[in-house]
């Protein structure tokens, strides 16, 4: 089965939007059809079979792909070994994300954050399709 990786970015960015469990995408492994499950209720009509796991297969949350704060630590490990003491204070407190940004953007590094952010998000859709016997392209 072969499935458009933008609409596969796409669906992974949904699920990731929130905390686990609050939002989730499932994939027909048959038709490549994506239906969206949002936690605030505006969700696609679902089939009867669903719950079929031959049929479908939930879309990954960035914490099943460990891309939450382990690929942060990996960039600032990197990129900014430094800081890794400023960047776990950050961490510790809510706003830690727009906090950790401002600090990338005041070292002229917040462009590559992107571009590592959407570089390693895409090697591991790519190997969690693989995985999943998924062709993406």
């Amino acid at each position: 089965m072969k499935i458009n990786y933008d609409d596969l970015e796409n669906a992974y960015h949904f699920v990731s939007s929130d905390q686990k469990f609050m939002n989730s995408a499932i994939l027909c492994r048959e038709t490549g059809k994506i239906y969206y499950i949002s936690g605030m209720g505006d969700s696609d009509e679902l089939p009867d079979d669903v719950d079929d796991p031959d049929r479908y297969i939930g879309i990954p949350h960035k914490k099943d792909l460990d891309l939450g704060l382990w690929l942060i630590e990996d960039f600032v490990a990197e990129r900014l070994p430094d800081s890794i003491a400023e960047v776990t204070r950050i961490f510790q407190h809510k706003g830690a994300y727009s906090r950790y940004k401002s600090l990338l953007e005041s070292k002229g590094l917040l462009d590559e954050w992107y571009n590592f952010e959407n570089t390693r998000t895409r090697e591991a859709l790519m190997e969690w399709c693989t995985a999943q016997g998924i062709e993406a392209g």
